[in-house]
């Protein structure tokens, strides 16, 4: 593993720092810093995609080709750490992350010159259905039915745990098109446009309280044909090319370290840091960061060979990124203290003008615990993550 930076690796961080100083203003920062769900709201998000596009670093794991940053492996690893070390709005992975690396490899010449730019400009506000009420981590399994009618599918079923569905304008989702042979080769992927008749969202609120994720109910909703990505039942192969990205995608380590900085923070402020079994605690957590930091260095170095991020890595660094981050969680609500039972809801969110009840600090951390629990579940469960360790491990 090679990590040490060259000149230009240093000049690059300098340049992106100087874009934080300037971009990343006390309101954006005030605003990123009450956030507690797992991507900025869409109002925050829009505005500091906004900031990134008109620089050219919307999409930094984009090639230049087709509008991206065109960044180096080791330039795409400082910019998401620096951005993460300042505390920058997570911006919504479905449409940069997901849907935009999706169409570069499996769209139509017509499909990228149409979604790409929308998805850079943020014109496209994009959610992902795939989940169901009965197939979540066994997504083989769904049953929401698309049925071809001339030039039209028509889907009848429901998604659920959507993110971002009220405020999405586009959705890509898998649907079954066969019911012969393997579950998987019956399922195709399809692009919808949110406006569409027949398409109803409902809300569900989480027990951290917020408004993330939704059920989407699907009646006779038409989709063009040429909303189609890949061929008709292949596409668990797209499917499973978005995987790689949404497991692996991403620095878990620099998140972790600003989350660790709050913790001691906290701890701190509320008089518990010199206690021997809380720093005990905390001294655990920063190994296991480190340990991550690690692995994602070895990965940008392995990457700046060609090397394909590949199933087995991507699910090691979504497995002890998501958990490492609810242990975070944890210790910081711990060092909260009594200040950690109130309802701190009023406080949180853009347009909020209610003061956190004790330390501003003590906003944020039990919204975070409670919304982090769900992190090892979406995106693929821990237990999948390791079952695919455990079958690359055995050579299966």
């Amino acid at each position: 593993m090679h990590m040490d930076l060259s000149p230009a690796d240093l000049a690059f961080r300098a340049e992106v720092r100087a874009f934080l100083d300037e971009k990343f203003t006390p309101d954006l920062r005030a605003a990123a810093q009450r956030q507690a769900g797992v991507f900025a709201e869409a109002d925050l998000a829009r505005r500091w995609q906004s900031l990134l596009h008109e620089r050219g670093w919307a999409a930094p794991a984009w090639p230049a080709q087709y509008g991206g940053a065109g960044f180096t492996a080791v330039q795409r690893y400082i910019f998401e750490s620096e951005l993460a070390e300042a505390g920058a709005p997570a911006l919504p992975a479905m449409g940069l992350q997901l849907c935009g690396p999706v169409l570069m490899g499996h769209g139509t010449a017509e499909q990228k010159a149409f979604f790409l730019p929308r998805i850079l400009s943020g014109e496209h506000y994009w959610c992902q259905g795939y989940s169901e009420p009965g197939s979540g981590s066994d997504l083989a399994s769904l049953q929401c039915r698309a049925v071809r009618d001339g030039d039209d599918y028509v889907i009848n079923g429901t998604k659920i745990w959507t993110t971002h569905a009220h405020h999405a304008n586009w959705m890509f989702l898998l649907v079954r098109t066969a019911t012969e042979g393997k579950p998987q080769a019956g399922i195709t992927f399809l692009l919808l446009d949110m406006a569409t008749p027949g398409l109803t969202v409902q809300p569900i609120i989480t027990i951290s309280g917020e408004h993330e994720v939704n059920q989407c109910f699907f009646d006779n909703v038409r989709t063009p044909v040429s909303l189609r990505v890949g061929e008709e039942n292949k596409g668990w192969t797209v499917a499973k090319y978005l995987l790689e990205f949404e497991r692996g995608g991403g620095s878990f380590a620099a998140r972790l370290k600003g989350a660790m900085r709050q913790v001691r923070t906290i701890a701190q402020a509320e008089g518990i840091w010199d206690d021997a079994d809380f720093r005990r605690k905390a001294a655990d957590l920063e190994v296991q960061i480190s340990a991550v930091d690690i692995t994602e260095r070895r990965v940008v170095s392995a990457a700046s060979t060609g090397a394909s991020v590949g199933d087995a890595t991507a699910s090691m660094l979504k497995l002890k990124g998501t958990e490492t981050m609810q242990k975070v969680t944890e210790l910081a609500v711990e060092a909260l203290g009594v200040y950690a039972m109130p309802d701190q809801r009023p406080a949180l969110g853009l347009g909020s003008n209610a003061a956190a009840i004790g330390a501003d600090h003590a906003a944020t951390p039990m919204a975070r615990y409670l919304n982090t629990r769900a992190s090892t579940i979406y995106g693929g469960s821990s237990e999948v993550q390791r079952n695919i360790l455990g079958r690359a491990a055995l050579g299966l």
